[in-house]
């Protein structure tokens, strides 16, 4: 009898709702389109959710058909997972309202608001959620991942702040629900939602996190030349993690064709304060350019962010975590592949996060899915480009950077992900990859959020 029923839902078929673009659609081009223009994509029907019902009959109408579904909102995957040929995206973009509630320093965020606008959000009310810098990058698939930027040493990470997300999990032979998971309720599905990454267990729709009172902070940069790295770059990752973690630092080692060694960073506390406290990487060779200044936190980050703009449209990206100083050796690395860039838009960006103090470390590496707590740093290296001929030897060149570093950093960040890493569970989930596969087990039976990294049902 439930066989019988099961195929009259079939038959009957759920409707799509929403905004539905599909092959043939005016929009149909611009809305397949990655942040990676190195992915191109084809699918057969994109679904522009505004309200969670629209996540629900989406899931549904994908289950029943038998048609392959992924997850987006920023469209930020390094690898291109919220993309598919031939299948459906559920997007969840237009989902994008945020409400404050100052009185108890929570906010309720929709899974589609991009960083500015929730970072605006905020604002408004002088609060803040850490988070990370790049404007356009969805709040969604950062916070679930982990979320890293320049208040994480001392508030933690996004997915620290994380006390409730209400999420679509597929339900029964084609169906779908909505589950709210926190302490009391799922508790272990917010668990893994807490660093065990977007897309792997349901379309997280809502969260409600923790925020902070902000008014104002103080940000510095400061640029050497390219010959100054041998004495810039152990400067800074001695100094990184020893300072107070009122201050999370960054440093962008660029390609000698560009020439620059660039260090940022914030710090909650006054420019007088913060001058004194860079003295050690003023000392270290000889900086060119130097500006300390005292800013509106929404001033700040638009400041971090304009870094992310006008970069080249296709991209190779590998992460990895430093648990301690490079040695000479390593330095000499980056040294050497930096000569020999592929081109121009070539780089080494690290930033600080463990060390004195700060709310990264204090955190157990099993309390949350993010397992990387000990790390005193987090290290991206990127290639760009524009024109196809230049993909080969650009990824490639990621490749062999990543094995040249090997020895002297582990795993990656599941942000960062990176599909020539082996044995990838290991490097983004470390000692929690086990435990996560069982709450895909319980949530996600039947595998229905699936892509090339997500995690197994067995």
């Amino acid at each position: 009898m439930v066989d019988i029923l099961a195929q009259n839902r079939r038959k009957a078929g759920t409707r799509l709702t929403g905004r539905i673009v599909r092959p043939g659609n005016p929009s149909y081009r611009t809305a397949r389109l990655e942040f990676n223009r190195r992915f191109s994509k084809f699918p057969r029907v994109i679904v522009f959710c505004r309200r969670t019902e629209d996540v629900i009959h989406a899931v549904k109408w994908a289950r029943e058909r038998g048609v392959r579904l992924r997850v987006r909102s920023g469209r930020h995957s390094y690898e291109g997972f919220s993309s598919v040929n031939g299948g459906m995206i559920i997007d969840v973009s237009e989902m994008n309202k945020v409400k404050v509630d100052r009185k108890r320093m929570i906010a309720h965020v929709q899974t589609g608001n991009p960083l500015a606008r929730v970072y605006r959000k905020l604002w408004e009310k002088r609060v803040a959620l850490p988070a990370g810098t790049a404007p356009d990058v969805g709040v969604g698939g950062l916070a679930l991942g982990g979320g890293i930027g320049l208040l994480s040493r001392k508030y933690g990470l996004t997915c620290d702040n994380l006390q409730q997300v209400k999420m679509v999990v597929a339900s029964g032979r084609f169906g779908a629900k909505t589950i709210m998971a926190n302490k009391k309720k799922h508790s272990d599905l917010l668990w893994a939602s807490r660093g065990g990454g977007g897309g792997n267990f349901g379309v997280a729709t809502a969260y409600t996190f923790r925020i902070r009172p902000i008014k104002t902070v103080s940000i510095y940069s400061i640029t050497w030349r390219w010959r100054d790295l041998e004495k810039v770059f152990p400067a800074w990752q001695r100094w990184a993690p020893s300072v107070t973690n009122r201050l999370t630092s960054t440093i962008e080692v660029a390609s000698r064709q560009v020439g620059t060694i660039e260090s940022t960073g914030q710090l909650l506390g006054s420019a007088s304060e913060l001058q004194r406290l860079i003295r050690p990487l003023l000392r270290s060779g000889t900086p060119v350019k130097v500006m300390v200044r005292t800013v509106p936190f929404i001033e700040a980050t638009r400041f971090f962010a304009a870094a992310d703009l006008n970069l080249e449209p296709k991209f190779k990206i590998t992460g990895a975590y430093g648990f301690q100083p490079l040695p000479r050796e390593g330095v000499q690395i980056i040294r050497e592949f930096l000569s020999k860039a592929p081109n121009r838009h070539s780089s080494v960006w690290c930033q600080s996060l463990g060390g004195a103090g700060s709310a990264v470390s204090r955190v157990s590496p099993t309390a949350t899915a993010y397992p990387h707590r000990k790390a005193e740093t987090i290290y991206e290296l990127s290639a760009r480009w524009r024109n196809d001929d230049e993909q080969l030897r650009n990824i490639r060149w990621v490749k062999r950077f990543r094995r040249a570093l090997h020895p002297f950093v582990k795993g990656d960040y599941v942000n960062f992900p990176d599909l020539q890493i082996k044995n990838w569970p290991k490097a983004y989930y470390g000692v929690n990859f086990a435990r996560l596969k069982q709450v895909k087990q319980k949530y996600d039976p039947h595998n229905v959020f699936r892509f090339a990294q997500s995690i197994p049902v067995k």
